[in-house]
């Protein structure tokens, strides 16, 4: 129908319609463009476009398991990406080059590139999985210096270091050796009067510093090894003329571990095998010893039983030893306890009658010792009385060895001598004429 041959009511109405429909459609299209929008600026959120990127590159054996995109892992927090792998032309060092780059900030805004330094910070070809993956994995500097700088670079002669030094603004963005190429002064160090004045000193001259309070929020600076010093960066640059390397760790893939395994076990199966025909000799000589051992249990058993009388009596004679004064009716007898008291009672009356004729004895001997002291002082009373005692018997005793001497020497009295011989002569002689004459005592006081 012609929009003529509507009435002026449905043609309001359809007017209205169409203008609300546009504006549906329009509003549609904004929202398809703002989550459009939304869409792409998460993505380059999440790819790192709005982030500094730090580029690094290492050697490696072979390129198995890595692709470009996969992550690059420091401290265990995803950082960056692989960008790039290339194989290096023939008659080289190295296989392969890795290129990735690190582009994420921490929960404190400071980006992870500020962990690699240039001493302790090595990457690792790591295996991830055991189908042939493979990642990288950059450990955390110890030492050295930090790789990028966002601190700009300052080119400064000896008097404006002098009159600029503030330990707190500039410090030294190289290292300063001496005429013996010994280090005297480091990166990073601060710039002092003390260290300026040794700078000229040495006739450095110009200085390179870093300005600390400015932050360009980018890298301006990288730190080349081989200057000892930093350089500028350019981050505009997208063919990685001032990437950094780092030096590579690598493991072998677990497949090759796998098959480095697999030919150990082959290698060794011949052995395993021997080993196994040794524990079935080694079984078998077990069940013999078992079935031995069974036979022995058997005739202990047998033992046992036959010897149950034994261990009844043995467990008999134990009980009567416990009993008191079991042991010596066991080894005496029944009438061992009568005969050792009647022992017990003889050899009581024995010590009595032993007691008493100790007693009788020690009587008699105590009389024995007084007659003998009677008689020693009655001979001492005669002595004493009668001086010429004592020469009348000197006198007798020599008479009657000379009367001796001379039955001796008569021949009808020589044989009963003949047993004793001449030495016993000349001793008896000798004995003779060796006699003291005894004196009294009136011719002794004379």
């Amino acid at each position: 129908m012609p929009l003529q041959d509507l009435t002026p009511q449905l043609r309001t109405r359809l007017n209205r319609m169409e203008r609300a429909v546009g504006w549906f459609v329009l509003l549609a299209a904004v929202l398809l463009l703002l989550g459009f929008g939304c869409y792409l600026y998460q993505k380059a959120q999440s790819n790192g476009w709005f982030l500094v990127k730090a580029r690094f590159f290492t050697y490696a054996s072979s390129a198995s398991g890595l692709k470009i995109g996969d992550p690059v892992v420091l401290m265990g927090f995803k950082v960056g990406q692989i960008s790039g792998i290339t194989a290096m032309p023939p008659r080289t060092r190295h296989n392969v080059r890795l290129e990735f780059y690190i582009n994420q900030v921490n929960q404190n805004g400071e980006p992870y590139f500020g962990y690699v330094w240039s001493e302790g910070s090595v990457v690792k070809v790591n295996a991830s999985d055991f189908l042939g993956s493979r990642s990288l994995e950059i450990t955390r500097g110890t030492n050295g210096y930090g790789i990028y700088s966002t601190h700009p670079l300052e080119t400064l002669s000896l008097e404006e270091a002098r009159v600029l030094s503030d330990p707190g603004k500039w410090r030294l963005a190289e290292n300063i050796y001496d005429e013996n190429s010994n280090l005297v002064l480091h990166a990073y160090a601060a710039l002092s009067q003390s260290n300026v004045a040794r700078m000229i000193e040495l006739k450095h001259d110009p200085v390179l510093a870093f300005h600390m309070p400015v932050d360009r929020r980018h890298i301006v600076a990288v730190w080349s090894n081989s200057q000892q010093r930093y350089l500028d960066y350019d981050f505009r640059d997208a063919a990685d003329t001032n990437a950094y390397q780092l030096r590579a760790a690598e493991s072998p893939a677990v497949t090759d571990q796998l098959q480095a395994m697999v030919t150990q076990m082959k290698n060794a199966l011949p052995g395993i095998l021997a080993l196994t025909n040794q524990v079935a000799t080694l079984l078998d000589n077990a069940n013999a010893t078992l079935g031995n051992a069974a036979l022995a249990t058997s005739n202990l058993n047998a033992t046992i039983v036959s010897a149950q009388p034994l261990v009844t009596n043995i467990a008999g004679i134990s009980g009567q030893l416990r009993a008191p004064g079991g042991l010596a009716l066991w080894a005496l007898g029944t009438n061992s306890q009568v005969q050792l008291e009647s022992a017990l009672t003889n050899a009581n009356s024995l010590l009595v009658n032993v007691n008493t004729n100790l007693l009788q004895l020690s009587a008699g001997i105590g009389q024995t010792l007084d007659n003998l002291a009677n008689i020693t002082s009655n001979l001492n009373a005669q002595v004493q009385s009668n001086s010429n005692l004592l020469g009348g018997l000197s006198q007798t005793v020599l008479d009657a060895d000379d009367f001796v001497q001379g039955l001796k020497r008569h021949w009808l009295l020589r044989s009963a001598f003949k047993k004793e011989n001449a030495k016993e002569n000349s001793e008896t002689n000798e004995t003779g004429s060796s006699l003291i004459r005894l004196k009294s005592p009136r011719d002794a006081s004379n």
